[in-house]
């Protein structure tokens, strides 16, 4: 008999997992904190199961998340308060899977992909809600500009199709007024947006100020933040592969998910639950292992292939962006913006302080970025000479030009959420009459 060899060894398993029909049973022998500990023979990693609650109170779906002593750990995908000691296990042989085609679109799904705005969902389609992100050597460059009608962004931090830029803030600091007025202006062909933790009463608020006409070219993925920590990770894959869907449609997607903190919280939780060693500020390895994996999968197919442009925002524990989520999530994208209550327009993006590391890549007419270095340089003179102007360093005259330019900046980036958005060709020209307006410094 012929030694068996790897490749021999990988085609034997392969053909007995496709000829692995009957599910297996099991039973629950603990529960500790958010992890349900069963025995389960031949579970795997990311396998949903069904546990069965007592007294045909129905059954509760669950995500195989680890392994220990030999037993399988298990994150429940909804409420346990009828499982105990005993309850049966049952496996499903898959993973859990997302919703895609024309007929999620105008929808409202929970963190799981099931629909939550009272009408059945009919799909032919349902995808791995775990994918491997576009092929690095197979990207199309981010070149053409997406216009969102933000006059700050589309003349000072434009943004490229396929670009992934995210947005950070304190709280209340204006992140969901921002993603509201791109969800409301950007001309896409689809919306994908992802409200990850959110308060409930903060949905349909957002659904009816913020997609409006767009509504009908828009998905949205709703996990709050009752929900367990397994379902709100998942409403940011779920998003995520509904959106890669229609980019592979060969669309311009934008995707939006608000907010990266509070999935990477949930993370947290199930991290520790299934007992990972707590790392910086107490997140485990594994939040800093899915970050990467979430974000690269957004982004452009080979060139003609459609364009997937993600916007994430990013809750900055008191305007300290070096805390780890906010570090990490700014080093991984592809540009930032930072809100600030120092600036004194709305909405308020500190020009300064952010970046869209495709600026010089983009199809922009070097007049207009020699507008918006002009403005950029304005800026940063104004804001080194501020103590200058404020304590009588200065003369008047000159303080009084100085002010009267920022004023101008000031007029110009101000747009109130519900207001109309200008064209991006009138956006241009603004910015760069702005610039010929500035005084020299």
């Amino acid at each position: 008999m012929s030694a068996m060899t790897p490749g021999r060894l990988e085609s034997l398993r392969a053909a007995l997992e496709a000829v692995r029909l009957a599910r297996v049973s099991g039973s629950v022998v603990g529960v500790t904190g958010l992890v349900v500990h069963a025995s389960v023979p031949d579970a795997f990693m990311g396998e949903i199961c069904e546990i069965h609650a007592r007294h045909g109170t129905g059954m509760v779906p669950a995500e195989v998340v680890g392994f220990r002593n030999g037993q399988a750990l298990l994150m429940p995908l909804g409420e346990v308060r009828n499982i105990g000691l005993g309850s049966e296990v049952t496996t499903t042989n898959s993973y859990l899977r997302a919703p895609v085609g024309d007929a999620v679109l105008g929808r409202v799904l929970d963190g799981l992909g099931q629909p939550i705005d009272g009408k059945p969902l009919q799909v032919g389609r349902y995808d791995a809600v775990y994918r491997d992100s576009p092929h690095p050597m197979r990207r199309e460059r981010i070149r053409r500009q997406m216009p969102l009608g933000i006059k700050a962004i589309d003349s000072m931090l434009p943004c490229g199709k396929g670009q992934r830029v995210g947005i950070f803030a304190a709280a209340g600091g204006g992140k969901s007024t921002l993603l509201g007025m791109i969800a409301r202006f950007a001309r896409a062909d689809v919306k994908v947006v992802v409200l990850v933790g959110e308060r409930g009463r903060e949905v349909e608020e957002f659904i009816e100020d913020c997609l409006q006409e767009s509504k009908q070219q828009s998905v949205v993925i709703v996990a709050t933040s009752d929900k367990p920590a397994v379902v709100r990770v998942k409403a940011a894959y779920i998003g995520t592969t509904i959106a890669e869907y229609f980019r592979d449609l060969g669309l311009d997607v934008i995707l939006m998910m608000d907010s990266v903190t509070r999935f990477a919280r949930a993370q947290r939780e199930i991290g520790l639950a299934r007992g990972e060693p707590p790392a910086r500020y107490g997140f485990p390895p594994s939040v800093f292992a899915d970050l990467p994996r979430l974000f690269e999968r957004c982004g452009n197919n080979a060139s003609g292939g459609g364009s997937m442009t993600g916007f994430y925002t990013v809750l900055v524990e008191g305007d300290n962006l070096s805390e780890p989520v906010a570090d990490e999530t700014k080093s991984l994208l592809d540009g930032h913006i930072i809100l600030s209550s120092k600036v004194g327009y709305r909405p308020s993006i500190d020009l300064l302080a952010s970046e869209s590391r495709v600026r010089h890549s983009l199809n922009i007419g070097e007049s207009d970025r020699v507008a918006a270095d002009r403005v950029l340089a304005f800026l940063r003179r104004y804001a080194n000479d501020k103590a200058a102007m404020d304590f009588g360093g200065m003369d008047k005259s000159e303080v009084s030009r100085r002010q009267d330019g920022s004023k101008r900046i000031d007029d110009f980036m101000t747009q109130r959420p519900n207001a109309s958005p200008p064209p991006l060709d009138e956006t241009r020209s603004g910015l760069r009459s702005l610039a010929g307006q500035l005084p020299t410094l």
